[in-house]
């Protein structure tokens, strides 16, 4: 068998790898376009947080650095020192997911099998 005969014989399969391969391009820029039909959201609702968020971090840079009462105090508060508590019944926690593992009980497992106390 020569080697002309076995590439005319792959001509339809390159051709369905470069109709495949151009359907995934095409798909893969069509979608992101697919989000422009999603529910609106008022473009004002994260103003306030990140107004607030804006002010303390300029009031943080005419200032010299900051000791450790004045961190700690602000970092108690919430989820850091810049967010205080924005937005933190938004985020995603292993609490609220019931098939969430954390990385401790992930750990433990394995102990549990290197020991053999499974």
């Amino acid at each position: 068998m020569s080697m002309r005969s076995t590439l005319s014989k792959l001509r339809p399969l390159r051709f369905l790898m470069a109709a495949f391969v151009a359907t995934i391009v095409f798909f893969t820029y069509a979608f992101p376009a697919l989000a422009i039909s999603a529910p609106k959201s008022d473009p004002r609702e994260g103003e306030a947080p990140i107004n607030d968020i804006y002010e303390l971090s300029e009031d943080a840079l005419k200032g010299g650095p900051p000791g450790l009462e004045a961190t700690s105090k602000p970092a108690n508060q919430g989820l850091n020192e810049v967010q205080a508590d924005a937005d933190a019944e938004k985020m995603v926690t292993t609490e609220d997911s019931k098939e969430a593992v954390t990385a401790q009980d992930q750990v433990e497992k394995v102990l549990e099998r290197i020991t053999g106390k499974d």
